[in-house]
């Protein structure tokens, strides 16, 4: 079983999404272990006053240490394209997965680089909550694929 870790930058909240998102987290349950860790702090809401490239900086202080966990996924409007058995494909290889939700103003370049891959759900921009349903949907989905469960047709 592998785990899957999704990092954002968001603040906790507990509203009618929470529902849905911990419905997805606990049908996937049974394939992988899917965590999400919001990761907003004073600093970042300040930088975020600041300048664009200030707030782009915060965002890599707090993701980088997660780093060195995983196989690495940015989630960016401008990552890759692809259909869900690629993103199954994705899930299938690796061991731990970490996905990478950036904040209001996105990544910095040096951080993209680091990751292994970089996909996009959409060219839509969406609020992180809606973003957060479709990945773990994405992830339900694929994990339904590995196993042959109809779910996904």
């Amino acid at each position: 079983m592998n785990k899957i870790n999704i990092y954002q930058i968001a603040k906790s909240s507990n509203d009618e999404f929470n529902k849905i998102i911990e419905d997805f987290i606990k049908m996937s349950s049974k394939y992988s272990k899917v965590e999400i860790y919001n990761l907003f702090n004073k600093k970042i809401a300040k930088a975020q006053t600041i300048s664009d490239i200030e707030a782009k900086k915060s965002y890599s202080e707090v993701f980088e240490p997660f780093l060195n966990s995983g196989y690495n996924i940015a989630l960016d409007v401008l990552g890759k394209k692809i259909d869900s058995f690629e993103f199954a494909k994705l899930l299938q290889s690796n061991g731990t997965i970490n996905f990478f939700i950036g904040g209001a103003y996105g990544f910095e370049t040096e951080f993209l680089q680091k990751c292994d891959k970089k996909i996009s759900l959409s060219e839509l921009t969406m609020a992180h909550k809606i973003a957060n349903v479709v990945l773990l949907e994405q992830i339900f989905r694929g994990l339904c694929i590995i196993s042959n469960h109809p779910y996904h047709k």
